[in-house]
């Protein structure tokens, strides 16, 4: 993969991130380049990890082997647009990190006959410690997918998806999923709060509580199912709280919300497509 030209185009938050991976894990600067309008952007990411940097989105994907379109969905299809002539005929992987643009949308925008690959990471990305699915089209080959996966692999972990419309799925769940877990945070150091504890305090716990139950969820084998029922107690403090949340039926809160954010991605995904 060292070998391999990649252009990013848009170099925003998600773009650093992965850029800054793809260094960290021993890419050659000298083999990525990044586009973006603006200037500052472009002098920072110059800066900081010495790959070069485009104005204009042509000029960047001359000759490379693959382009991630790194921009809003509100302005992909112009992107797309615009980048069709220069793909189309060379082969070039196409990885969109765009939430809710589907492939078919994308492909047709770029003229078609191009390999596409979907990416849906989540924001943290931006420390490494990301999730991201993946779905590829027809046209990906085998180094393709290697390819896609090696860079999402640079800032956390990979799934590829058969099954394209599980993408609402995944943003609801993964895509959305680091909000959940702020709100969770930020319930119980309120609770916490308001049963007494300095603030500062009831915050420190909660978050070193969240980092210490993901990290043993990580390492086990079991399911969070077996490692909740190993911490409660028959007629403990944990049971008893456990018992509360249940009796406010968390379980249906839950598939209730992740339905209506996957409901929400496949509608945006077709107002995205419509533009």
């Amino acid at each position: 993969m060292n070998e391999q030209t990649i252009a990013f185009i848009g170099g925003g938050n998600m773009a650093r991130s992965l850029v800054g991976g793809l260094i960290a894990d021993g890419y050659p600067a000298t083999r990525i380049r990044v586009a973006d309008p603006d200037e500052g952007k472009r002098e920072e990411l110059a800066g900081r990890f010495g790959v070069a940097v485009f104005a204009d989105n042509t000029t960047a994907v001359d000759g490379a082997d693959a382009v991630v379109l790194a921009v809003k969905p509100q302005v992909i299809r112009v992107v797309a647009e615009g980048l069709a002539q220069p793909l189309q005929g060379g082969g070039t992987l196409v990885i969109s990190i765009a939430a809710g643009v589907r492939e078919a949308d994308l492909s047709r925008w770029l003229g078609g006959g191009l390999p596409v690959v979907r990416a849906m990471p989540n924001t943290p990305a931006l420390v490494q410690t990301g999730a991201t699915a993946l779905y590829a089209n027809e046209h990906v080959t085998a180094a393709g997918r290697d390819l896609a996966e090696s860079l999402l692999r640079a800032v956390g972990v990979t799934e590829w998806l058969t099954d394209e419309a599980l993408m609402d799925v995944v943003t609801a769940l993964s895509g959305s999923g680091p909000a959940y877990f702020f709100l969770l945070m930020e319930m119980m150091e309120e609770a916490g709060t308001d049963l007494g504890l300095p603030r500062d305090k009831a915050r420190l716990l909660t978050l070193e509580t969240a980092i210490g139950a993901a990290r043993m969820a990580l390492e086990s084998d079991e399911t969070p199912a077996r490692l909740r029922h190993r911490v409660t107690s028959p007629n403990g403090v944990t049971e008893a709280a456990v018992n509360a949340l249940e009796s406010g039926d968390i379980r249906g809160l839950f598939r209730r919300a992740l339905g209506a954010g996957s409901d929400r991605a496949g509608e945006l995904g077709d107002l995205l497509g419509e533009q």
